[in-house]
């Protein structure tokens, strides 16, 4: 993938109800290794929204090799210490799926 290439992502998951308020508390103060990690990592305009129990996230990724750089991104021990808290706060968008968490959308279509 060349430099000026973006892949965009959009993904989904649901809040567990009664760890809701700990998810927004961790994600008003994010940890700076977590966020300077993210930005390592390729990952830019990473933004988490929510409406009730529904969370949507969608970042656009800016680096030449995707999945090296997720490896990279799950080998740190910040970011998985991070993970431990935020993870049990989260489950996947429908109920019936197999993802741990996040489920990836795919991108329909894209306007700049």
């Amino acid at each position: 993938m060349s430099g000026d290439s973006v892949r965009r992502f959009g993904m989904a998951a649901r809040l567990v109800p009664e760890k809701r308020d700990e998810y927004l508390a961790l994600h008003r103060m994010v940890w700076p290794q977590v966020e300077k990690t993210i930005s390592e990592s390729g990952i830019r305009n990473f933004t988490i929204f929510s409406l009730d129990d529904v969370i949507i996230a969608y970042y656009e990724y800016v680096g030449d090799d995707f999945d090296a750089d997720q490896q990279r991104m799950a080998s740190d021990p910040i970011t998985q210490e991070w993970w431990t808290h935020t993870a049990p706060c989260q489950r996947p968008l429908r109920e019936d799926s197999t993802a741990p968490n996040w489920e990836i959308f795919d991108e329909v279509w894209h306007l700049d």
